[in-house]
């Protein structure tokens, strides 16, 4: 899995990565960033839009299954749906392009990352259309409006259902879970002087700011929580 953000502007999209402290990987004029991981792709395409990119050498027979539930559209190296959270998801029949153990790669600023996060209409029909693209449910329930689903390769997804969650929610986010760490967390995006696009404190009594919400230039979501 690669998480697609489209850009504005290259330069600022990987120096809001830098200053979280994501490695920076080029790759054939293309740029990926990651932080050990999770591997983003910065696409400076004019039609590129936020999603995620799943990689094997053909997707044939998945696509025929899907078709049965939603629309599926060819298109170079592959095909494109969306689930019920409107997220698109690109089906890439090629390598992935980036060859490398990225498990060697330092930890960026943010902690510990715990898969993409949906917002969805309908948790049923997206954990069936994830079930068919090669994943399984790992945590949660389906009946509990919050589930999370994962492949082989321990990529994960988690689904909520509609307003679940009393703060800002962005089509497809990054969650990062840090316990009692995300404090400390806070205080050094804080220092980066990057803006924080929420600031929560729904979760304590005290009007703590435990928990934020920050987007780098294309868009893409990062929910920095404790838990």
């Amino acid at each position: 899995m690669i998480i697609q953000t489209p850009t504005p502007n290259s330069k600022k999209s990987i120096d809001f990565y830098k200053q979280l402290n994501f490695e920076i990987i080029q790759q054939d004029d293309v740029n990926f960033v990651t932080d050990g991981t999770v591997i983003i792709e910065i696409n400076d395409n004019r039609t590129a839009r936020l999603g995620i990119k799943l990689y094997q050498n053909s997707w044939k027979s998945v696509v025929n299954e899907l078709s049965k539930i939603t629309s599926v559209l060819k298109q170079d190296n592959g095909y494109l749906l969306s689930d019920s959270s409107g997220s698109w998801i690109y089906l890439m029949e090629m390598e992935n392009p980036v060859q490398l153990d990225i498990s060697t790669i330092s930890k960026s600023i943010i902690g510990s990352y715990a898969g993409v996060s949906l917002e969805v209409l309908d948790i049923e029909k997206t954990a069936e259309i994830w079930t068919l693209l090669g994943f399984s449910k790992t945590m949660g329930s389906i009946e509990q409006g919050w589930v999370v689903y994962g492949n082989s390769e321990q990529a994960s997804v988690s689904f909520m259902k509609p307003n679940s969650c009393p703060h800002l929610f962005f089509n497809p986010s990054l969650t990062y879970f840090n316990g009692k760490d995300n404090l400390t967390i806070i205080e050094n995006v804080r220092k980066t002087n990057l803006e924080i696009t929420e600031e929560i404190t729904v979760f304590n009594d005290n009007n703590i700011v435990d928990n934020i919400i920050i987007r780098d230039p294309g868009g893409l979501g990062f929910f920095l929580f404790s838990d």
